[in-house]
């Protein structure tokens, strides 16, 4: 019975090892996607390598875009500027857009495109 119990509790600890390495490595991949673009942190914001934010690779929602993850979900309300990230169900506001991602990703644009009017 006992070694029953410790390969029962050997096994459930691999699982949860298992499990936090995919957990940490989704959110790891969903972060390094988030903004691809690299340097341009200066007015004019010119001078960045990588590519922008594809906004017709996201979903047009009643309050602007959504791109879903691997783990995180990221909301960019097209009225407001505010981005959202959301984990596990559980929502939370991050920031306004920046100048460098209005420069560089032009969400405003984008918002415009889908119908919004953008109010940032």
């Amino acid at each position: 019975m006992r070694k029953l119990r410790n390969a029962m509790v050997y096994g459930f600890a691999v699982v949860g090892v298992v499990l936090s390495v995919l957990l940490v490595g989704g959110l790891v991949i969903d972060v390094l996607s988030f903004d691809r673009t690299s340097g341009g942190y200066e007015p004019p914001y010119t001078g960045y390598t990588g590519e922008p934010v594809d906004w017709e690779s996201g979903y047009v929602t009643d309050e602007g875009f959504f791109k879903d993850g691997r783990v995180l979900n990221v909301y960019a309300n097209c009225t407001t500027g505010m981005i959202s990230f959301e984990l596990f169900r559980q929502r939370w506001d991050w920031r306004k857009f920046s100048d460098r991602a209005l420069a560089v990703h032009k969400p405003a644009e984008a918002c415009a495109r889908a119908g919004f009017t953008p109010d940032f």
